[in-house]
Order: structure tokens, then C-alpha cells, then sequence
């Protein structure tokens, strides 16, 4: 038997003919569910709730179903109620409320982490290898003084929001064919707090928070690199509705050096050598970052060899010990020659050309005094 609407209410709520009031209540709540608008986005599932909500209002009602089993119709035109009707489980529109946000509780504002902040702090070469103290100049948001954080004047409170009546949250409502829906949202003037400051502390206006100009002495490890980053916990802005302090964040920058160059935790050091030098060898007093010390650079040195002086290199941040200096002996050729230092390398040049060497030593004293003076 179907309906004037061509489809069987028993069928709509998949309930037999015999089913009792509480099989067609449990249906009905499974299938709206299923099928409410709101939740269900796919096409046609607006007019399948609306099948559902007129077949319940007639199954529901002893004297609606009784003339709908006996005429396959009911005389009035039935789906006019909504869903507020006189169901005996205290109306549809309480399950919505409930799904919908209708019986959600308050939101209260949330705890926020202040914001971290980030300053620049140059440093020497000579710093950064064997550490330091400096201090940082920074701006920051404070919990303010005057008010305690609470935003409003001393003296005074908050009172609660009259858009919100205090509940954080403003309703909505909305009829419909398919009956009356609750739009919950926070309210926009307390900001969900349900209290709005009637008289603002001057110094922070309000906020509870002021910006505080922070001088802090950073101790820099030994051994730190360009671009490392040091983190000074809890030395951020200050947080929000309780919520914690964030951090400060160093982030450090090596001046270059006129001498030096860093390769991890070794220094790098360039030896000029003239050629009779390297030719002869000789003892030069090097740099180091602890001052000059002598290194005999033996004859017949070669462009570019390597001399290793221990231990005077750069502090091992996270270990004991140094690394190692490099000694790079570049020999250079001069590119202009006094008349002298010219036949001097000429007389040098006539003798190298022979067998043996027999006057070489000589000449390479002479040229080595010429190139020194």
C-alpha cells in the first residue's frame, strides 16, 4: 500500500508493519541522522529527510497511523509540524540542538605560547674560538605591571558581555522546511571570555600586555660558528589566557677575520714565502689566536704544503681540546724586479742551467738578503 505520495512510511523508516512506538523512534533518529542536511551534503538528501520527517510525524501519531493503515493516506496534509511537534521523547529539534551545537558547552578562550623572539648578535672571529659574554638589547610583550595582566584599570573588573549574556557564545536561530537549526558561534565583543573590561588599564589599553625594551648578558660558548642559534628559554613575548612565555632565539654572526679562515674546528693560516725562502728555508714567527710563535719552514718548501701547529685551533663546543692551526705556504714570484734583484736572478738562472750547483747557495743568500731588505 503506498501513500497519496507514492512511497509506504514503513518502508521510508525500513520498520514492519507491526513495529512498536520505540522501533519507529529508533529508526527515525538513525535515519535523520543519517540523512539531516547539515550533515549529509550529498544530492538528494534533503528530500530523503524530508520522506523521513513526514513518515515519523504520521507513524508516530496513534490516530495518524491508524487512518494511514486503513486509507494508505491521512486527511490532512501532514510535514507542516517541523521538527518542535509533540513527540513523547521531547521533540526532534533537542536531538539537533544537541548535533548541531545547540547543547555544546562554553568555549572559553584558549591558553596561547607567546610569540619567540629572534635578535642578530655580531661576534669577533677571536670571540666565537674561544667564547665571551655579550649582551643583547631586545623588545618584548610583558605581562603588564599596572594591571596585573588583567587589562582593566586597578580598582576595577570585568562585567559580563551583554551580547553574549556571559555564555561566551551568541545562538543563531533558523527555520526551515525541515525545521528550526541552531547556529552556535563565539561571540565577536568578549571574544568567548563572556567578560568585556568597561575600563581599560591606560598603560596597556586593555590588552593586559605592554612592550618592555629587555637588555640581557648572553654567555657565548667557546667553539660557536657563524649562523648557530642560542636559545634562552621562557625569554620571549609574554603568552596569552595563561598560556606560557615564549623563547628568545640568538642567532649569531662571525665577523670575518683579516688573517684567519675557519674548516670546522681547524684554522687556516696563509704563509707568504718569497723563493728564496722556501728555496733555503727559513723561521718565521706566525700569528695565532694566541699570539706570534716561530715555525722553522725547511729548504725546498713547495707551494701550497701544509705545516700543522697543535692544539692552536678553535675550541671543540661540545668537547674538551682544540683543533689545529694550518700553515699554507704560498711562495710568491715577484712581479717587479729592482735592477739588482734582476741580475741577481740572472747570475741565479746561469747557474741553476749547469750540472751542479756549485754557486747556486750562494746566490740564494744574496737574493733572499736583496728580497728581505
Amino acid at each position: 500500500m503506498s501513500s497519496g505520495n507514492h512511497y509506504d512510511y514503513y518502508e521510508v523508516l525500513g520498520v514492519p508493519r507491526n513495529a512498536s512506538e520505540e522501533d519507529i523512534r529508533k529508526a527515525f533518529r538513525r535515519l535523520a541522522l543519517q540523512h539531516h542536511p547539515d550533515r549529509n551534503q550529498e544530492p538528494g538528501s534533503a528530500d530523503k529527510f524530508k520522506e523521513i520527517n513526514e513518515a515519523y510525524e504520521v507513524l508516530c501519531d496513534a490516530e495518524k497511523r491508524a487512518q494511514y493503515d486503513r486509507f494508505g493516506r491521512v486527511g490532512a496534509t501532514v510535514g507542516g509540524r517541523g521538527f518542535e511537534g509533540t513527540e513523547p521523547f521531547g521533540g526532534f529539534g533537542d536531538i539537533f540542538d544537541s548535533f548541531f551545537g545547540g547543547a555544546t558547552a562554553r568555549t572559553r578562550p584558549t591558553a596561547q605560547r607567546g610569540e619567540d623572539m629572534r635578535v642578530t648578535l655580531d661576534i669577533s672571529f677571536e670571540d666565537a674560538a674561544i667564547g665571551c659574554e655579550k649582551e643583547v638589547e631586545f623588545s618584548r610583550l610583558e605581562t603588564c605591571a599596572t594591571c596585573n595582566g588583567s587589562g582593566a584599570r586597578p580598582g576595577t573588573g570585568k562585567s559580563r558581555c551583554a551580547n553574549c549574556n556571559g555564555q561566551g557564545q551568541v545562538r543563531r536561530y533558523q527555520n526551515s522546511v525541515f525545521g528550526q537549526f541552531v547556529h552556535v558561534a563565539t561571540c565577536s565583543r568578549c571574544q568567548g571570555a563572556g567578560q568585556v573590561i568597561s575600563d581599560p588599564c591606560a598603560p596597556c589599553r586593555g590588552t593586559g600586555k605592554e612592550r618592555q625594551t629587555r637588555r640581557l648578558l648572553v654567555k657565548v660558548p667557546a667553539g660557536i660558528d657563524d649562523s648557530s642559534q642560542i636559545r634562552l628559554s621562557n625569554e620571549g613575548d609574554a603568552g596569552w589566557n595563561g598560556g606560557p612565555t615564549g623563547h628568545l632565539y640568538i642567532a649569531i654572526r662571525v665577523q670575518p677575520h683579516p688573517l684567519f679562515h675557519r674548516e670546522r674546528d681547524d684554522i687556516l693560516y696563509d704563509l707568504p714565502l718569497n723563493i728564496a725562502q722556501a728555496t733555503l728555508g727559513d723561521t718565521v714567527a706566525v700569528p695565532t689566536l694566541g699570539g706570534a710563535t716561530d715555525l722553522r719552514i725547511p729548504a725546498g718548501t713547495q707551494h701550497g704544503q701544509t705545516f700543522r701547529l697543535k692544539g692552536k685551533g678553535i675550541a671543540h663546543i661540545r668537547g674538551k681540546g682544540r683543533g689545529d692551526q694550518l700553515v699554507i705556504a704560498r711562495v710568491l714570484v715577484p712581479d717587479a724586479l729592482t735592477p739588482q734583484q734582476r741580475k741577481l736572478f740572472q747570475e741565479l738562472s746561469k747557474v741553476l742551467d749547469k750540472p751542479t750547483n756549485e754557486n747556486g747557495n750562494g746566490l740564494f743568500d744574496k737574493i733572499k738578503d736583496v728580497l728581505s731588505g
